[in-house]
Protein backbone atom coordinates (compact mmCIF):
# COMPACT_ATOMS: atom_id res chain seq x y z
CA UNK A 1 0.00 0.00 0.00
CA UNK A 2 1.29 3.47 -0.88
CA UNK A 3 2.00 6.03 1.84
CA UNK A 4 -0.79 8.22 0.42
CA UNK A 5 -3.37 5.46 0.66
CA UNK A 6 -2.19 4.61 4.17
CA UNK A 7 -2.48 8.23 5.28
CA UNK A 8 -5.89 8.60 3.64
CA UNK A 9 -7.17 5.57 5.51
CA UNK A 10 -5.73 6.94 8.75
CA UNK A 11 -7.93 10.06 8.54
CA UNK A 12 -10.95 8.37 6.96
CA UNK A 13 -13.02 8.35 10.17
CA UNK A 14 -12.75 12.15 10.41
CA UNK A 15 -13.55 12.60 6.73
CA UNK A 16 -16.54 10.25 6.90
CA UNK A 17 -17.83 12.17 9.93
CA UNK A 18 -17.56 15.39 7.92
CA UNK A 19 -19.37 13.74 5.01
CA UNK A 20 -22.21 12.60 7.30
CA UNK A 21 -22.55 16.07 8.82
CA UNK A 22 -22.79 17.68 5.38
CA UNK A 23 -25.19 14.99 4.16
CA UNK A 24 -27.54 15.45 7.12
CA UNK A 25 -27.81 19.20 6.52
CA UNK A 26 -27.94 19.67 2.74
CA UNK A 27 -28.21 23.07 1.09
CA UNK A 28 -29.25 23.90 -2.47
CA UNK A 29 -27.93 26.42 -4.96
CA UNK A 30 -25.30 29.12 -4.66
CA UNK A 31 -25.73 30.04 -1.01
CA UNK A 32 -24.69 27.27 1.35
CA UNK A 33 -23.75 29.02 4.62
CA UNK A 34 -23.88 25.96 6.86
CA UNK A 35 -21.89 23.84 4.42
CA UNK A 36 -19.37 26.65 4.01
CA UNK A 37 -18.89 26.79 7.78
CA UNK A 38 -18.30 23.04 7.95
CA UNK A 39 -15.63 23.32 5.25
CA UNK A 40 -13.95 26.26 6.95
CA UNK A 41 -13.90 24.34 10.24
CA UNK A 42 -12.37 21.32 8.50
CA UNK A 43 -9.61 23.50 7.03
CA UNK A 44 -8.97 25.44 10.23
CA UNK A 45 -5.39 25.16 11.42
CA UNK A 46 -3.97 24.11 8.07
CA UNK A 47 -1.36 26.38 6.41
CA UNK A 48 -3.79 27.63 3.77
CA UNK A 49 -4.69 31.02 2.34
CA UNK A 50 -8.48 30.88 2.56
CA UNK A 51 -10.97 33.21 0.89
CA UNK A 52 -14.73 33.07 0.49
CA UNK A 53 -16.93 34.14 -2.37
CA UNK A 54 -19.08 37.24 -2.78
CA UNK A 55 -21.76 36.13 -5.25
CA UNK A 56 -21.82 32.64 -3.76
CA UNK A 57 -20.71 30.89 -0.57
CA UNK A 58 -17.61 29.35 -2.11
CA UNK A 59 -14.34 28.55 -0.38
CA UNK A 60 -11.01 28.91 -2.18
CA UNK A 61 -7.94 27.68 -0.31
CA UNK A 62 -4.35 27.99 -1.55
CA UNK A 63 -1.54 25.79 -0.26
CA UNK A 64 1.86 27.23 -1.12
CA UNK A 65 4.55 24.59 -1.35
CA UNK A 66 7.97 24.94 0.22
CA UNK A 67 9.66 24.61 -3.16
CA UNK A 68 9.06 26.55 -6.38
CA UNK A 69 6.88 25.01 -9.03
CA UNK A 70 3.57 25.24 -10.90
CA UNK A 71 0.02 25.40 -9.56
CA UNK A 72 -2.59 22.65 -9.71
CA UNK A 73 -6.33 23.02 -9.05
CA UNK A 74 -8.59 20.44 -7.37
CA UNK A 75 -12.40 20.87 -7.37
CA UNK A 76 -15.08 19.60 -5.02
CA UNK A 77 -18.70 20.75 -5.41
CA UNK A 78 -20.86 21.29 -2.33
CA UNK A 79 -24.53 21.76 -3.28
CA UNK A 80 -27.43 19.33 -2.86
CA UNK A 81 -30.61 18.69 -4.87
CA UNK A 82 -34.32 19.42 -4.28
CA UNK A 83 -35.04 15.73 -3.57
CA UNK A 84 -36.74 14.14 -0.55
CA UNK A 85 -34.42 11.40 0.70
CA UNK A 86 -35.62 7.79 0.98
CA UNK A 87 -32.37 5.92 1.69
CA UNK A 88 -32.97 5.07 5.34
CA UNK A 89 -29.32 5.68 6.28
CA UNK A 90 -28.76 6.89 9.83
CA UNK A 91 -27.20 10.16 8.61
CA UNK A 92 -30.04 10.93 6.17
CA UNK A 93 -31.08 14.47 5.35
CA UNK A 94 -32.78 16.36 8.16
CA UNK A 95 -33.91 19.06 5.74
CA UNK A 96 -37.29 18.38 4.09
CA UNK A 97 -37.09 18.43 0.30
CA UNK A 98 -33.29 18.53 0.10
CA UNK A 99 -30.79 15.69 -0.32
CA UNK A 100 -27.22 15.05 -1.36
CA UNK A 101 -28.52 12.75 -4.08
CA UNK A 102 -25.52 13.36 -6.35
CA UNK A 103 -22.75 12.71 -3.85
CA UNK A 104 -21.38 16.23 -3.58
CA UNK A 105 -21.04 15.73 0.17
CA UNK A 106 -18.43 13.10 -0.65
CA UNK A 107 -16.58 15.37 -3.08
CA UNK A 108 -16.41 18.14 -0.49
CA UNK A 109 -15.23 15.95 2.37
CA UNK A 110 -12.69 14.09 0.25
CA UNK A 111 -11.22 17.38 -0.98
CA UNK A 112 -10.93 18.55 2.64
CA UNK A 113 -9.09 15.31 3.38
CA UNK A 114 -6.71 15.90 0.48
CA UNK A 115 -6.01 19.38 1.85
CA UNK A 116 -4.90 17.76 5.12
CA UNK A 117 -2.61 15.26 3.42
CA UNK A 118 -1.06 17.82 1.10
CA UNK A 119 -0.63 20.36 3.91
CA UNK A 120 1.34 17.74 5.84
CA UNK A 121 3.74 17.62 2.86
CA UNK A 122 3.93 21.38 2.37
CA UNK A 123 7.68 21.68 2.91
CA UNK A 124 8.45 19.28 0.06
CA UNK A 125 5.67 20.42 -2.25
CA UNK A 126 7.13 21.72 -5.56
CA UNK A 127 4.44 24.30 -6.27
CA UNK A 128 0.97 25.34 -5.16
CA UNK A 129 -2.45 23.75 -4.90
CA UNK A 130 -5.78 25.58 -5.25
CA UNK A 131 -8.65 23.81 -3.47
CA UNK A 132 -11.95 24.81 -5.11
CA UNK A 133 -14.98 24.22 -2.86
CA UNK A 134 -17.84 25.14 -5.16
CA UNK A 135 -21.55 25.78 -4.62
CA UNK A 136 -24.12 25.80 -7.38
CA UNK A 137 -23.03 22.97 -9.66
CA UNK A 138 -26.58 21.70 -10.12
CA UNK A 139 -27.59 24.22 -12.75
CA UNK A 140 -26.46 27.49 -11.17
CA UNK A 141 -23.05 27.81 -12.81
CA UNK A 142 -21.07 28.16 -9.60
CA UNK A 143 -17.79 27.34 -11.35
CA UNK A 144 -18.26 30.20 -13.79
CA UNK A 145 -18.95 32.60 -10.91
CA UNK A 146 -15.86 31.44 -9.03
CA UNK A 147 -13.75 32.00 -12.14
CA UNK A 148 -15.19 35.50 -12.45
CA UNK A 149 -14.23 36.15 -8.81
CA UNK A 150 -10.58 35.25 -9.44
CA UNK A 151 -10.37 31.52 -8.73
CA UNK A 152 -7.79 30.79 -11.42
CA UNK A 153 -5.36 33.47 -10.18
CA UNK A 154 -5.82 32.75 -6.47
CA UNK A 155 -2.24 31.47 -6.22
CA UNK A 156 -0.86 34.33 -8.32
CA UNK A 157 -0.38 32.24 -11.45
CA UNK A 158 -2.87 30.20 -13.38
CA UNK A 159 -2.90 26.44 -12.79
CA UNK A 160 -1.17 24.18 -15.28
CA UNK A 161 -3.76 21.45 -14.68
CA UNK A 162 -7.15 20.97 -13.01
CA UNK A 163 -8.82 17.81 -11.74
CA UNK A 164 -12.28 16.90 -10.45
CA UNK A 165 -13.84 13.59 -9.53
CA UNK A 166 -17.49 12.62 -9.23
CA UNK A 167 -18.94 9.64 -7.39
CA UNK A 168 -21.58 7.40 -8.94
CA UNK A 169 -24.09 5.41 -6.92
CA UNK A 170 -24.59 2.95 -9.79
CA UNK A 171 -23.19 1.86 -13.15
CA UNK A 172 -19.59 1.56 -11.89
CA UNK A 173 -18.38 -0.97 -9.32
CA UNK A 174 -17.02 0.44 -6.08
CA UNK A 175 -13.64 2.07 -6.61
CA UNK A 176 -13.48 1.92 -10.40
CA UNK A 177 -12.41 5.22 -11.99
CA UNK A 178 -13.82 6.00 -15.43
CA UNK A 179 -13.24 8.83 -17.87
CA UNK A 180 -12.13 9.43 -21.44
CA UNK A 181 -10.01 11.78 -23.51
CA UNK A 182 -11.78 14.58 -25.36
CA UNK A 183 -15.50 15.02 -24.85
CA UNK A 184 -16.44 13.47 -21.51
CA UNK A 185 -19.86 15.07 -20.95
CA UNK A 186 -22.38 16.93 -23.07
CA UNK A 187 -23.25 20.58 -23.28
CA UNK A 188 -26.75 21.24 -21.89
CA UNK A 189 -28.87 24.04 -23.32
CA UNK A 190 -32.60 24.81 -23.42
CA UNK A 191 -34.91 25.85 -26.23
CA UNK A 192 -37.92 27.95 -25.17
CA UNK A 193 -40.75 28.38 -27.68
CA UNK A 194 -44.08 30.22 -27.42
CA UNK A 195 -46.40 30.06 -30.43
CA UNK A 196 -48.73 33.07 -30.67
CA UNK A 197 -52.11 32.56 -32.30
CA UNK A 198 -55.65 33.83 -31.87
CA UNK A 199 -58.14 32.11 -29.63
CA UNK A 200 -61.63 31.05 -30.56
CA UNK A 201 -64.32 28.38 -30.33
CA UNK A 202 -63.15 24.81 -30.78
CA UNK A 203 -66.05 24.06 -33.14
CA UNK A 204 -65.00 26.83 -35.54
CA UNK A 205 -61.21 26.66 -35.92
CA UNK A 206 -61.37 28.57 -39.18
CA UNK A 207 -62.37 31.66 -37.19
CA UNK A 208 -59.27 31.42 -34.97
CA UNK A 209 -55.55 30.93 -35.43
CA UNK A 210 -54.84 27.71 -33.55
CA UNK A 211 -51.31 27.56 -32.05
CA UNK A 212 -51.52 23.94 -30.85
CA UNK A 213 -51.17 22.06 -34.19
CA UNK A 214 -48.27 24.31 -35.15
CA UNK A 215 -46.54 23.71 -31.81
CA UNK A 216 -47.07 19.95 -32.16
CA UNK A 217 -45.60 20.09 -35.65
CA UNK A 218 -42.58 21.89 -34.25
CA UNK A 219 -41.98 19.14 -31.70
CA UNK A 220 -41.97 16.40 -34.33
CA UNK A 221 -40.02 18.53 -36.82
CA UNK A 222 -37.30 19.14 -34.25
CA UNK A 223 -36.92 15.39 -33.77
CA UNK A 224 -36.65 14.89 -37.52
CA UNK A 225 -34.13 17.71 -37.75
CA UNK A 226 -31.87 15.96 -35.22
CA UNK A 227 -31.86 12.74 -37.26
CA UNK A 228 -31.46 14.35 -40.68
CA UNK A 229 -29.27 17.41 -40.23
CA UNK A 230 -26.60 16.08 -37.86
CA UNK A 231 -23.80 13.57 -38.21
CA UNK A 232 -24.68 10.39 -36.33
CA UNK A 233 -21.09 10.35 -34.98
CA UNK A 234 -21.52 13.87 -33.54
CA UNK A 235 -25.00 13.41 -32.15
CA UNK A 236 -27.60 15.75 -30.73
CA UNK A 237 -30.23 14.84 -28.13
CA UNK A 238 -33.31 17.07 -28.08
CA UNK A 239 -36.12 16.28 -25.65
CA UNK A 240 -39.24 18.38 -25.14
CA UNK A 241 -39.86 18.21 -21.41
CA UNK A 242 -42.78 20.62 -21.02
CA UNK A 243 -45.73 21.46 -23.26
CA UNK A 244 -48.51 23.78 -22.12
CA UNK A 245 -51.58 24.98 -24.00
CA UNK A 246 -55.27 25.53 -23.46
CA UNK A 247 -57.79 25.37 -20.63
CA UNK A 248 -60.77 23.42 -22.01
CA UNK A 249 -61.56 21.00 -24.80
CA UNK A 250 -63.72 23.42 -26.81
CA UNK A 251 -61.53 26.52 -26.47
CA UNK A 252 -58.74 27.33 -28.91
CA UNK A 253 -56.10 29.16 -26.86
CA UNK A 254 -54.12 32.19 -27.86
CA UNK A 255 -50.78 30.55 -27.08
CA UNK A 256 -48.96 27.23 -26.87
CA UNK A 257 -45.54 26.87 -25.29
CA UNK A 258 -42.91 24.21 -24.85
CA UNK A 259 -39.37 23.87 -23.50
CA UNK A 260 -36.74 21.39 -24.67
CA UNK A 261 -33.39 20.32 -23.31
CA UNK A 262 -30.68 20.09 -25.97
CA UNK A 263 -27.51 18.01 -25.47
CA UNK A 264 -24.54 18.28 -27.81
CA UNK A 265 -21.01 16.87 -27.76
CA UNK A 266 -19.07 19.42 -29.79
CA UNK A 267 -18.97 23.19 -30.14
CA UNK A 268 -19.78 22.84 -33.86
CA UNK A 269 -22.93 20.80 -33.26
CA UNK A 270 -23.96 23.17 -30.50
CA UNK A 271 -23.73 26.20 -32.79
CA UNK A 272 -25.52 24.37 -35.59
CA UNK A 273 -28.46 23.16 -33.49
CA UNK A 274 -28.91 26.63 -32.05
CA UNK A 275 -29.28 28.20 -35.50
CA UNK A 276 -31.32 25.40 -37.06
CA UNK A 277 -33.82 24.98 -34.23
CA UNK A 278 -34.60 28.68 -33.97
CA UNK A 279 -35.05 28.97 -37.73
CA UNK A 280 -37.21 25.85 -37.93
CA UNK A 281 -39.78 26.85 -35.31
CA UNK A 282 -40.11 30.36 -36.70
CA UNK A 283 -40.60 29.09 -40.24
CA UNK A 284 -43.25 26.57 -39.16
CA UNK A 285 -45.12 29.32 -37.31
CA UNK A 286 -44.97 31.53 -40.38
CA UNK A 287 -46.27 28.71 -42.57
CA UNK A 288 -49.35 28.50 -40.33
CA UNK A 289 -49.89 32.26 -40.33
CA UNK A 290 -48.70 32.51 -36.72
CA UNK A 291 -45.69 33.92 -34.91
CA UNK A 292 -43.24 32.19 -32.61
CA UNK A 293 -41.13 33.65 -29.84
CA UNK A 294 -38.11 31.35 -29.67
CA UNK A 295 -35.06 31.61 -27.43
CA UNK A 296 -32.06 29.29 -27.22
CA UNK A 297 -30.49 29.57 -23.76
CA UNK A 298 -26.91 28.38 -23.40
CA UNK A 299 -26.25 26.20 -20.37
CA UNK A 300 -23.10 24.32 -19.43
CA UNK A 301 -20.56 23.82 -22.24
CA UNK A 302 -19.10 20.50 -23.35
CA UNK A 303 -16.85 18.96 -20.68
CA UNK A 304 -13.66 18.13 -22.56
CA UNK A 305 -10.65 16.36 -21.05
CA UNK A 306 -7.18 17.25 -22.25
CA UNK A 307 -5.47 14.32 -23.99
CA UNK A 308 -2.21 14.60 -22.04
CA UNK A 309 -3.91 15.10 -18.67
CA UNK A 310 -6.17 12.14 -19.40
CA UNK A 311 -3.13 9.93 -20.02
CA UNK A 312 -1.53 11.27 -16.84
CA UNK A 313 -4.71 10.48 -14.88
CA UNK A 314 -4.83 6.95 -16.26
CA UNK A 315 -1.22 6.30 -15.19
CA UNK A 316 -1.81 7.80 -11.77
CA UNK A 317 -4.87 5.65 -11.08
CA UNK A 318 -3.04 2.49 -12.17
CA UNK A 319 0.01 3.27 -10.05
CA UNK A 320 -2.03 4.23 -6.99
CA UNK A 321 -4.66 1.50 -6.97
CA UNK A 322 -3.22 -1.23 -9.17
CA UNK A 323 -4.58 -2.90 -12.32
CA UNK A 324 -8.29 -3.12 -13.10
CA UNK A 325 -9.28 0.12 -11.42
CA UNK A 326 -9.33 2.39 -14.47
CA UNK A 327 -11.90 2.30 -17.26
CA UNK A 328 -11.33 4.20 -20.50
CA UNK A 329 -14.97 5.08 -21.13
CA UNK A 330 -16.03 4.29 -24.72
CA UNK A 331 -18.63 7.07 -24.91
CA UNK A 332 -19.31 10.47 -23.37
CA UNK A 333 -21.99 10.92 -20.71
CA UNK A 334 -25.12 12.76 -21.86
CA UNK A 335 -25.31 14.66 -18.57
CA UNK A 336 -23.46 17.95 -18.15
CA UNK A 337 -21.04 19.49 -15.66
CA UNK A 338 -20.02 23.04 -14.86
CA UNK A 339 -16.42 21.95 -14.29
CA UNK A 340 -16.52 22.42 -18.07
CA UNK A 341 -15.97 26.14 -17.44
CA UNK A 342 -12.68 25.35 -15.70
CA UNK A 343 -11.62 22.93 -18.46
CA UNK A 344 -12.27 25.62 -21.06
CA UNK A 345 -9.52 27.63 -19.36
CA UNK A 346 -7.17 24.99 -17.92
CA UNK A 347 -6.17 21.56 -19.29
CA UNK A 348 -7.34 18.82 -16.99
CA UNK A 349 -9.48 15.77 -16.33
CA UNK A 350 -12.99 15.20 -15.04
CA UNK A 351 -13.46 11.61 -13.89
CA UNK A 352 -16.11 9.35 -12.37
CA UNK A 353 -15.48 6.94 -9.49
CA UNK A 354 -17.81 4.14 -8.44
CA UNK A 355 -19.34 4.47 -4.97
CA UNK A 356 -21.94 1.71 -5.29
CA UNK A 357 -22.17 -0.48 -2.16
CA UNK A 358 -20.39 -3.78 -2.88
CA UNK A 359 -23.52 -5.78 -1.97
CA UNK A 360 -25.52 -4.01 -4.70
CA UNK A 361 -25.47 -4.68 -8.44
CA UNK A 362 -24.21 -1.43 -10.02
CA UNK A 363 -26.45 -2.02 -13.05
CA UNK A 364 -29.54 -2.13 -10.84
CA UNK A 365 -28.60 0.38 -8.13
CA UNK A 366 -30.57 3.64 -7.85
CA UNK A 367 -28.50 6.17 -9.75
CA UNK A 368 -27.44 9.73 -8.94
CA UNK A 369 -30.36 12.14 -8.37
CA UNK A 370 -32.59 9.31 -7.13
CA UNK A 371 -34.12 9.74 -3.65
CA UNK A 372 -32.81 6.22 -2.98
CA UNK A 373 -29.24 6.77 -4.21
CA UNK A 374 -26.70 5.45 -1.69
CA UNK A 375 -22.97 6.23 -1.87
CA UNK A 376 -20.69 3.93 0.09
CA UNK A 377 -18.40 5.52 2.69
CA UNK A 378 -15.75 2.97 1.70
CA UNK A 379 -14.87 5.20 -1.26
CA UNK A 380 -13.71 8.04 1.01
CA UNK A 381 -10.03 7.05 1.46
CA UNK A 382 -9.73 6.28 -2.25
CA UNK A 383 -11.08 9.71 -3.17
CA UNK A 384 -8.83 11.48 -0.69
CA UNK A 385 -5.82 9.55 -1.97
CA UNK A 386 -6.64 10.16 -5.63
CA UNK A 387 -7.01 13.91 -5.20
CA UNK A 388 -3.72 13.96 -3.27
CA UNK A 389 -1.76 11.75 -5.65
CA UNK A 390 -2.91 13.69 -8.71
CA UNK A 391 -1.69 16.94 -7.17
CA UNK A 392 1.63 15.52 -5.99
CA UNK A 393 2.49 13.86 -9.29
CA UNK A 394 1.34 16.76 -11.45
CA UNK A 395 3.36 19.26 -9.45
CA UNK A 396 6.39 17.00 -9.64
CA UNK A 397 6.00 16.86 -13.43
CA UNK A 398 6.30 20.65 -13.61
CA UNK A 399 4.70 23.09 -16.01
Amino acid sequence: MSDILHDAQAISDDIIALRHAIHAEPEIGLHLPRTQQKVLAALDGLPLEVSTGTALSSVTAVLRGGRPGPTVLLRGDMDALPVTERTGVDYASQVPGAMHACGHDLHTSMLAGAARLLAARQADLPGNVIFMFQPGEEGDGGARLMIEEGLLTAAGERPVAAFALHVESGLLPLGVVATRAGTAMAAADTLHVTVRGRGGHGSQPHGAADPIPAACEMVTALQTMVTRRFDVFDPVVLTVGTFHAGTKDNIIPDDAAFIATVRTFSAAARDQVRDLSLGLVRQIAQAHGLTAEAEYVDGYPVTANDQQEFAFTERTVADLFGPGRFLDAPNPITGSEDFSYVLQEIPGTFMMIGACPPTTDPAAAPFNHSPEAVFDDAIVPDGVALYTELALRRLAAGG
